[in-house]
């Protein structure tokens, strides 16, 4: 069964109505091994692209590499242990990074943006039927230091994307866990005027 088949209302049941693209998008590891259209990578950084930030700032970057080129191997090798045992079926990974200053100031809501560009790239990657996992299972030195990235960056995730695979060919351990994840209640979640938590 592809991960894309799965019932989504089996899963999750939002308290109100919101548009069911959002509900539909969640991080499965099974991965076909299938490769990407630069085109349709392009599409998918094309809507980060678009994401709201503060000043307009835009402080996110993307580093990518395909699966097979020297950049997919310094993205790759990055990775946990346990990552890698999934990640190796995925066509592309990104690296987030956000400029940590703004007009020579520290730029406070940097990953808060960055975050938003990534909601915008893997929403556009459920719209296309494509898997996009954010992890922070890594090496964030390690990460650095192969990609050359400057102290001025933080580094934020690595995302695998790629086309939806079998999830029975996942090892043991990671088909019990080859399903979307529930939420808490609203509840737990908001508070009117103070904190309340």
């Amino acid at each position: 069964m592809l991960t894309t088949d799965i019932n989504l209302h089996d899963f999750r049941k939002p308290e109100h109505e919101i548009n069911p693209l959002i509900l539909k998008r969640w991080s499965p590891r099974a991965l076909s091994g299938e490769v990407l259209s630069e085109e349709e990578l392009m599409s998918l950084l094309e809507a980060a692209k678009w994401a709201p930030s503060a000043y307009n700032g835009q402080p996110w970057r993307f580093i990518y590499g395909q699966n097979g080129t020297p950049a997919w191997d310094k993205l790759f090798s990055a990775l946990g242990e346990f990552n890698q045992t999934w990640v190796a079926k995925a066509a592309v990974l990104v690296l987030v990074i956000s400029e940590k200053e703004h007009n020579g100031k520290p730029n406070q809501t940097a990953s808060f943006d960055a975050g938003a560009a990534w909601e915008n790239l893997a929403l556009e990657a459920v719209n296309r039927g494509l898997v996009a996992h954010a992890m922070s299972g890594f090496d964030y030195d390690q990460a650095r230091t192969n990609l050359n990235i400057p102290d001025t960056y933080k580094l934020e995730a690595m995302i695998a994307i790629g086309r939806p695979g079998q999830k029975e060919e996942l090892p043991a351990a990671l088909l019990e866990r080859e399903f979307p994840s529930d939420r808490k209640k609203l509840t737990e979640l908001i508070s009117a005027g103070e904190f309340k938590f």
